[in-house]
């Protein structure tokens, strides 16, 4: 029988963690962080999701079963390291579920490193915006040999998706799907800007409004979603590149991709945090015309 679990661990509860650790919370489970170095936004939103912090590594993996490593990807690997002299040093054996957006060889690393040092591994892809409590449409993928004790936090509101045995599984399909949904949001950010610094904008709109309605629509929601979110994404799209290009496939579609969310990532627009965004009232049109203004090219 696999380990029960009783106690979480997220690092790190931002923009997502906060989200997964507020419906584990709901769902009956303790869940703790280590706050160590971290912003007061990210300390703000483990408060708000009830997300308990404990003193540091070594008390985190003590007192955890579990570990979900939730984090922008280029932090992934660093964070195994990190979190690794704390197993060794604890003889700690928790699961170690890494659930960020990395390539399958990246996981694959992540996954030596922590087993390395003493944990049990699950790899596993996040699909879909933080979850809430009683709202099961965000899905983790995941894969490896220790999915089994994973699967048990379906008993507590996450939506655990199985896919193989191997770890490089799941991080494949969060990479393929990405791929589609936020490539797709890259190029219609481009030609947006393109057509605005053009003045085509509103025959084009037209255009698409006969021709492309639902892709018009799409536009609308993702390019004015995406601004706050636009600096996460490009580490996201460095990592598809390396999938596609670890499978023979060019790495530059997406190396181009990632240039042009560090494009938005620069914009003073792409400064205000997700909760100002959310609350702000800004039209597809508006951001296309601040986007396409005079702005800084990121180094």
């Amino acid at each position: 029988m696999p380990a029960e679990i009783r106690t979480v661990a997220i690092m790190a509860p931002g923009d997502m963690g906060h989200g997964v650790g507020a419906l584990l919370r709901h769902g009956g489970l303790r869940v703790i962080t280590c706050l160590e170095g971290r912003s007061a936004r990210t300390r703000a939103l483990a408060e708000a999701a009830g997300v308990e912090a404990v003193q540091d590594d070594a008390t985190l993996v003590c007192e955890a079963d579990a570990l979900l490593s939730i984090l922008v990807p280029s932090k992934a690997v660093e964070l195994a390291e990190r979190m690794g002299g704390a197993l060794r040093e604890t003889e700690s054996d928790l699961l170690y579920v890494d659930c960020n957006a990395v390539a399958p060889q990246t996981a694959r690393q992540i996954a030596e490193v922590v087993e390395a040092a003493g944990a049990r591994f699950v790899d596993a892809g996040i699909i879909g915006p933080p979850p809430r409590p009683g709202a099961s449409g965000t899905r983790f993928y995941a894969s490896g040999a220790d999915v089994g004790t994973f699967v048990q936090l379906r008993d507590y509101g996450l939506n655990v998706r199985p896919v193989g045995d191997e770890p490089g599984q799941a991080s494949a399909v969060k990479m393929c799907y990405a791929a589609l949904t936020k490539g797709t949001c890259a190029l219609m950010t481009e030609l947006s800007v393109a057509a605005e610094r053009l003045g085509a904008s509103a025959a084009l709109r037209e255009e698409f409004a006969f021709s492309q309605p639902h892709h018009l629509e799409w536009m609308r929601q993702w390019v004015v979603n995406m601004v706050p979110k636009a600096h996460r994404w490009v580490g996201e799209m460095e990592e598809i590149a390396k999938t596609f290009e670890a499978q023979g496939l060019t790495p530059r579609t997406f190396e181009g991709v990632a240039e042009m969310y560090r494009y938005v990532a620069a914009t003073p627009l792409a400064r205000t945090s997700p909760e100002d965004w959310s609350r702000s009232v800004r039209s597809y049109e508006d951001v296309v015309v601040e986007l396409a203004g005079p702005q800084p090219r990121a180094d």
